[in-house]
C-alpha cells in the first residue's frame, strides 16, 4: 500500500499535471525539506517556481475550492467588517463578499473547520469559503486597515472643519435660494486643505485597487462612492453628504470645468501622478435631483498590453483574431459592456500593427490614449466634427488602417463598410 501523500505533496502533484513545476524540481524540494523541515509549499514560493496566484489555482482544484485574486477584488466597507480583525488575523481569512444570508470568505486554508464555525458564529451567515494564499489575505487586510484609517481622518477633518463654517442661517438661506451660486466661495471650499486630501485620497485609492472608473452618487441623506473593479461596482467608504458640493467643486478644478454650472451636464478630463506613473481619467459630471454625480474613468496607459499575445484571450480565439488583425483588407468590430475590455482590445492590435510603413488614423470621442505614430482625431460634435464626417476626411489622407472609436449611426456603418471593402484594414 502506497505511503498516504501530504496536502503539500497532492498540491505539488497537481502543480505538475498543470504543467508549472518538474518532476525534477519536486525531488529537490522534498530533499531540502527533509533537510531544514520548510513546509513543502512555502519552499515553492520562496525559490519562485510558481507564482503566487497559479499556486492558488491549483490548491482549490485538489480542494475543489474556487480560487479568488485578492489584488483585483474590491471588499466593501460593511462586508470587510464582518469579522473582526483579530479573528481574521489569527485564521488568515477575509470576507470578500455578501450574498443575502451567505458569506463569501477567503481564507488560506479551506480545511480549517474552527475558522470556519467561528465566522458562522460571529456573523450568523451561511459562509462558502474560497482559496486565496495567506500573503495575499495579509497584504489585503492591511490595505483595507490603511484605507480606512486614512479616509476616516480626511473625512473628520474636512467635516469637523465643514462643522464649524456653517451656521443654521446659512443653511435657511441654502434652502430658500437653491440656485443661487457664490463663485469665490465655491472655489475656496475646492482648495481647502482636507477636501484637496479627500479627493487625492478616492483618487489614489481607485488606482491602487486597479479601478476601470469611480462613481460619486449624492442621494437626500447620503453620498455613495463605488469603485468598478473587474467590471463590478463596489461600495467604498463614502465622504459624507455636508461635503459634497465641496467635493464636487474641487474635481471641476482640477478637470477645468465650470465650477457655477450645476444644472447641465459637464464633460472634462484630468492628469494625476502616482507612483511615478501618468494616469489620465475622463470626468462626466450629471445633474441629479440630490446634486451632481460624478464618473470618472481611469485612462492608465499601463493597463494597456503592449502586445496582443498578453490579453488573456484562450488559444483559439486569439490564432482567429490575429489572422483578421494580420489580414490586409477587412472589418473587424469589438462589442461589448463596460468594462470588458474593448479599448485595451483595440489599442493592443494597433500597437502590435504600428510600424512606419502604414499610415494609421484613429477617430474617437474621446482620445483615451495618446500613442507615438499613430494620427489619432477627436470628435468635436458641436462644430459638426461627426464620427461620419471625420471619416469622410480620412479617407482623402490615404489611410492603410483606420480605427473607429463608436459606430452608433447607417451613415458612420456605411462608410466604414465601404472604407474596408475598398482598401484599409479597419477597426471599430
Amino acid at each position: 500500500m502506497p505511503p498516504i501523500k501530504t496536502f503539500g505533496e497532492r498540491i505539488a502533484d497537481a502543480l505538475v499535471e498543470d504543467g508549472l513545476l518538474t518532476p525534477v524540481q519536486i525531488q529537490e524540494l522534498l530533499e531540502q525539506q527533509k533537510k531544514d523541515g520548510t513546509r513543502l509549499l512555502k519552499l515553492i514560493l520562496e525559490k519562485s517556481y510558481v507564482k503566487e496566484m497559479d499556486m492558488v489555482v491549483s490548491m482549490g482544484r485538489v480542494l475543489n475550492t474556487p480560487p479568488v485574486n485578492l489584488a483585483r477584488v474590491g471588499i466593501p466597507r460593511d462586508v470587510a467588517d464582518l469579522v473582526p480583525r483579530e479573528i481574521a488575523e489569527n485564521h488568515k481569512v477575509l470576507p470578500v463578499s455578501r450574498l443575502g444570508d451567505r458569506l463569501f470568505l477567503a481564507m488560506a486554508d479551506p480545511l480549517n473547520v474552527l475558522a470556519l464555525d467561528d465566522v458562522k458564529r460571529i456573523t450568523k451567515l451561511e459562509v462558502t469559503p474560497l482559496i486565496a494564499s495567506e500573503k495575499a489575505i495579509v497584504d489585503k487586510l492591511n490595505n483595507l486597515e490603511t484605507a480606512k484609517s486614512s479616509m476616516e481622518e480626511i473625512i473628520s477633518d474636512a467635516a469637523k472643519q465643514a462643522e464649524a463654517e456653517q451656521d443654521a442661517d446659512n443653511l435657511e438661506i441654502s434652502k430658500e435660494v437653491a440656485e443661487e451660486v457664490n463663485l469665490d466661495q465655491l472655489a475656496a471650499s475646492g482648495a481647502e486643505a482636507p477636501i484637496i486630501k479627500l479627493a487625492n485620497l478616492i483618487l489614489v485609492q481607485a488606482i491602487k485597487d486597479r479601478a476601470s472608473d469611480i462613481h460619486i452618487e449624492p442621494f437626500e441623506k447620503l453620498v455613495r462612492l463605488r469603485y468598478r473593479i473587474d467590471g463590478a461596482l463596489a461600495d467604498v467608504t463614502p465622504p459624507p453628504k455636508n461635503l459634497q458640493v465641496a467635493l464636487a467643486s474641487r474635481l471641476k478644478i482640477m478637470s477645468n470645468l465650470d465650477i457655477a454650472e450645476r444644472r447641465l451636464p459637464q464633460d472634462g478630463r484630468m492628469r494625476v501622478r502616482v507612483g511615478g506613473r501618468d494616469i489620465d481619467l475622463r470626468v462626466s459630471f450629471l445633474p441629479t435631483v440630490h446634486g451632481e454625480k460624478c464618473v470618472m474613468r481611469i485612462l492608465d496607459k499601463g493597463n494597456l498590453s503592449a502586445s496582443m499575445d498578453k490579453l488573456g484571450i484562450d488559444a483559439d480565439t486569439f490564432v482567429r483574431f490575429k489572422a483578421a488583425v494580420d489580414a490586409p483588407h477587412g472589418l473587424i468590430l469589438v462589442t461589448g459592456p463596460t468594462g470588458s475590455g474593448k479599448t485595451t482590445t483595440l489599442y493592443s492590435a494597433l500597437n502590435e500593427l504600428n510600424n512606419p510603413e502604414f499610415n494609421i488614423i484613429t477617430v474617437e470621442d474621446p482620445v483615451e490614449f495618446q500613442i507615438p505614430g499613430i494620427n489619432q482625431v477627436p470628435t468635436k460634435k458641436e462644430i459638426g466634427l461627426t464620427f461620419a464626417n471625420a471619416l469622410r476626411s480620412i479617407l482623402r489622407q490615404d489611410p492603410d488602417i483606420i480605427m473607429i472609436g463608436e459606430i452608433r449611426d447607417e451613415e458612420t456603418a456605411e462608410i466604414a463598410v465601404e472604407a474596408a471593402l475598398k482598401n484599409p484594414s479597419s477597426f471599430g
